[in-house]
């Protein structure tokens, strides 16, 4: 890999190249200079220029003429002119064959070193999102999961190992984390790709509703069960079951759910004959099932009957690596459903993104990047595009007082608060989503809105005193 950029000066007057030789090599770059433009074809094909800066008027060839020769053999070559006979036909042309920029004389020195160091920074921009985008399509990305980092590689290979096993899988991490796209890839890259993937949030379902909406039910089972109803289960028969946030499943059904690991069979609501199925169960949490065990709100033996495999996805925190290759990603996702030519992302912008925790994770990173596409004016994400909370540095924009005489209640209480609000604003108010980027169940979300007087069970979120 090149450590400096090498910069082809072509000009007729030895003074003027001798001098930009001179300063552009007290820059740090690496210069080679020619005669003229046919001298200068020569070099181009036997060297990896980054740029070059060409007089306009010079013999045998002049800038004109090289700079549609050069554009035909090398389209990606970033061309300067110069040139002291300027006129608007001839800024014109040059432009429109492909030149970046057109430099008049005389000139300042530090215009010349402006507009080259701008044209390099947009070479490495242009590298950079070739590179992450080769990256893409080669071996880091498995299905729809993108990574490149050491960790996210090793759950890259468990998956392909574990795809074709018969074996139940637990898949932890935190929320945002990718842990429902784990479950995907291993379906969808093992022996049960072709059936059924049924997905389930075990905290999204009304408690009294479980038992019908998993296992169904017979016509007469309850007031307004006027036909038979396939369940969730039977549905997923030959494929696989995801049950998402296995830790909210009431005590009542973990019972149920047990039997039909065991029994491989299921009773609908109403029905006297158990329904025999195959599905292979991969479950997800983000909390540490051993406490609920030990705290008796999840039962021993089912916890076991879950974690055969164990999966555990890492924070985006502990992968920046990982943030590059996502936030590409997500940029060619984003501009291909908004419709808009976003190219790529700068590096001042990127490099923030790498500097922040993203405590609501991958998701967190695609909501930023979907935001930024939307309201990007331009066709790079620009650093002044980026919410205001990750350019400043901040992430809940607390800064703890001193620790003497306060009142550590009131003080997490005040930062709790503030990250309901935040999450709700980021939102739109839509609580379920706000849920998920804070890490909590909507039964959490909701007692914490009540807590604070944010929420009022008789009416919905308060968020117009946040926008």
């Amino acid at each position: 890999m090149k450590t400096k950029a090498e910069i082809l000066v072509v000009d007729d007057e030895p003074g003027l190249r001798d001098f930009l030789e001179i300063m552009l090599n007290k820059q740090g770059y690496g210069v080679e200079t020619a005669v003229d433009g046919v001298d200068a074809m020569e070099k181009v094909q036997n060297s990896n220029f980054d740029l070059v800066v060409t007089d306009m008027k010079m013999p045998r060839m002049n800038g004109i003429e090289f700079l549609r020769e050069i554009k035909q053999r090398e389209p990606n070559l970033t061309v300067i002119i110069i040139t002291a006979y300027a006129s608007h036909q001839s800024a014109i042309e040059a432009m429109k064959l492909g030149a970046y920029d057109y430099i008049t004389k005389p000139f300042k020195i530090d215009e010349i070193k402006l507009v080259i160091q701008k044209a390099l920074d947009k070479k490495l921009l242009e590298y950079e999102n070739q590179r992450l985008k080769k990256e893409l399509e080669s071996k880091y990305g498995f299905g729809n999961m993108i990574g490149r980092s050491p960790v996210i590689e090793r759950v890259f290979e468990l998956i392909k190992r574990v795809s074709e096993l018969n074996v139940n899988v637990l898949i932890t991490g935190e929320s945002g984390t990718g842990k429902e796209l784990v479950a995907r890839a291993i379906h969808y890259s093992g022996n049960r790709s072709e059936e059924p993937f049924v997905p389930i949030n075990c905290g999204a379902i009304p408690e009294n509703l479980m038992e019908s909406e998993l296992f169904g039910y017979k016509k007469g089972a309850f007031t307004g069960a006027s036909k038979d109803k396939r369940g969730l289960f039977e549905e997923g028969d030959g494929g696989s079951i995801f049950l998402d946030e296995i830790g909210e499943l009431p005590i009542h059904m973990q019972v149920k759910l047990l039997r039909v690991i065991e029994d491989k069979t299921i009773r609908p609501l109403g029905g006297t004959e158990p329904v025999s199925i195959d599905v292979r169960i991969i479950s997800a949490t983000n909390k540490k099932l051993e406490d609920q065990v030990a705290d008796n709100k999840f039962r021993e033996d089912l916890f076991y009957r879950l974690n055969v495999i164990v999966m555990d996805i890492p924070p985006l925190r502990e992968r920046r690596e990982d943030i590059p290759p996502l936030a590409i990603h997500f940029i060619e996702k984003c501009s291909k459903e908004m419709d808009k030519d976003i190219e790529g992302i700068s590096p001042q912008a990127m490099e923030i993104l790498e500097n922040y925790n993203f405590p609501g994770n991958v998701r967190e990173l695609e909501n930023i990047i979907a935001r930024c596409v939307a309201l990007e004016g331009s066709n790079v994400i620009r650093r002044e595009s980026l919410p205001q909370n990750l350019v400043g540095g901040e992430v809940i924009g607390f800064e703890p007082p001193l620790l003497t005489g306060i009142d550590l209640d009131s003080v997490i209480g005040n930062v709790e608060r503030r990250m309901i609000e935040k999450a709700l604003k980021e939102t739109e108010g839509n609580k379920t989503e706000a849920a998920k980027l804070l890490g909590i169940t909507m039964r959490s979300l909701r007692y914490r809105l009540t807590k604070h007087g944010i929420y009022d069970d008789e009416s919905p979120a308060i968020v117009e005193e946040i926008s």
